[in-house]
Parts: C-alpha cells; structure tokens; sequence
C-alpha cells in the first residue's frame, strides 16, 4: 500500500516523496518539465521507447507528450524528486525580455537528458531549502527561481532554445501511425484530436475514413486483441496489464475482454502458460 509523505507543488515547482513498492500509471505532460531525480528512479515510456532516470540524474521532458511512467524508491528509501513547470507564459516572456528564440525543431524524443552540473546541483538544493522553509509561498520567489533554470539549462546547453522556446501547437500529423503507437493510453478523445492536429470533429471524421470504424469501436478492439497476445504468448496475468492497455479497472477489462472471446483472461493464461503447455507434450 502507497504511504504518500509528501506531493506539494507551488506554482510550477513541486517536491514529490513517496514511500511504496512502486507507484505506475500515465501522464499528459502539458507543460515543458525540469526535473532532478533525488532518490529511487524513474521509468518513462512514450510507446516507442523506454527512458530511465536513477538517482542524480536531471531531465528536461518537451510539453504536449503522452508517458506511462513507473516510480520506484530505493531499497528502503524513499522515492523523491524536484520537478519545475516551465509553463508556456513563463518561457514566452522569458523569450521576449531576453530576445531569444527557437530557430528549428531539434528534437524530436520526448525525454532529454541533461548534462550533470555543479550549478544544477547548487540550484536543486536551494529549491530544497526554499521547499523545507515554505518559502515557495511568495509567487514573485518562484517566478524567479523559474527563470534562473531557464538561464542555467541555456547556459549548459544553448540549443535547448529550441525545445524550451518552441511554442508551435500540434500540426495535423497522420491518424495511422499516431493512434498504433498511442492506443494504450487513457486518454479522452479530444486529448487524441489535439495531439494530432485536429478538432474533435475532424477527428472522427479522419478517423472512420482511416480504420472505417469509430475511435471508440476501434480502441476497444486494439487494446483487446493485445491482450489476447499477451496472455497467450507471454504469459501476462490481467492484473498486470489492464492498466497498461488503457482500461481504467480490472472489472471492465475482464468483462470487455470475455464478451469479445468467450472466456475469461485468466482462462486463456492458464491454457497457454508453460507449464500446461509442458504436461499437454509430455502426454
């Protein structure tokens, strides 16, 4: 069971600490994030790749991105970490008081690693000191430490410019390859639409004219027929991936999932799992 110390975010900065085996689910990160991962890691996945942050490491996730991600304390420990929202005003009036802009998309991976800095050490530690004095209750105080990031991240790596001050919205990319990559998450429909470049109109109307069913119809079926694949080939207990495939219980999916093939998940496991498999060829 998840013991929850502490999750205080104050305009934009937030100080999580978590004591538990590990914490699992997704995140719409709306926002550019700037992390520091104090103790226990963290485990990012976009659908096509995997990002691992252990302890001391700092990272920079672009806004707009769809993430699973996986909390895991130390041994003993704690999982804790420091997180600043670089929002879109804060980074347009940083853009426009000191004249710098973003000259071309850079980066395409939604997960940046930033390069290990005595100054980000230093500046994560004042971050502490402000969060243990609740000082972070001053807004004027926090807009400042928000801007001495920004200068410290383009001070370490100036092309970050480009991800930091890119404010370009989603443009219309293409529904296929989008929705095979993203279809486990939990998202409603009009999170999809944005993320793709459309209104939500639009979007169910590219979207029966590409699958030639409905968003609805066709996540059900999608999500489904991965867990058939993953019960029977790997072996996966349904506790273990309902929620990766995007359903919101346990109930729902085993319901979902026998009136789409007859039986129960657990039926299916159990058929094809190595060990029946083994006694039905050794008969």
């Amino acid at each position: 069971m998840e013991t929850k110390k502490d999750n205080i975010q104050a305009s934009g900065i937030a100080y999580s600490c978590y004591a538990t085996k590990s914490r699992e689910g997704e995140h719409f990160v709306q926002e550019c994030t700037f992390t520091y991962q104090i103790a226990g890691s963290l485990v990012l996945n976009d659908g096509n790749q995997t990002y691992i942050s252990n302890a001391g490491a700092f990272r920079l996730v672009r806004r707009n991105q769809l993430l699973k991600f996986i909390k895991e304390p130390p041994e003993n420990g704690e999982f804790r970490s420091l997180t600043i929202f670089l929002v879109q005003q804060t980074l347009k009036d940083f853009s426009l008081e000191y004249g710098i802009n973003a000259e071309q998309k850079q980066y395409d991976q939604p997960v940046l690693d930033i390069e290990d800095h005595v100054l980000l050490h230093s500046y994560f530690q004042s971050l502490m000191t402000y969060h243990q004095t609740h000082s972070f209750d001053n807004p004027k105080l926090v807009q400042i430490k928000m801007k001495e990031a920004i200068l410290l991240l383009l001070q370490i790596n100036p092309e970050l410019k480009n991800v930091l001050f890119d404010f370009t919205e989603p443009h219309k990319i293409d529904l296929e390859s989008f929705m095979n990559k993203n279809y486990h998450f939990n998202v409603h429909l009009e999170r999809f639409a944005y993320l793709t470049g459309r209104s939500l109109a639009t979007f169910k109307r590219d979207f029966e004219k590409t699958f030639n069913t409905t968003p609805g119809r066709w996540l059900l079926h999608k999500r489904l027929q991965e867990a058939y694949y993953l019960l029977k080939e790997k072996g996966k207990a349904a506790s273990d991936i309902y929620l990766e495939l995007g359903f919101e219980d346990l109930s729902h999916f085993s319901f979902a999932f026998k009136k789409a093939f007859g039986e129960a998940p657990s039926k299916i496991m159990n058929r094809y799992s190595p060990v029946n498999t083994a006694s039905f060829n050794s008969m």
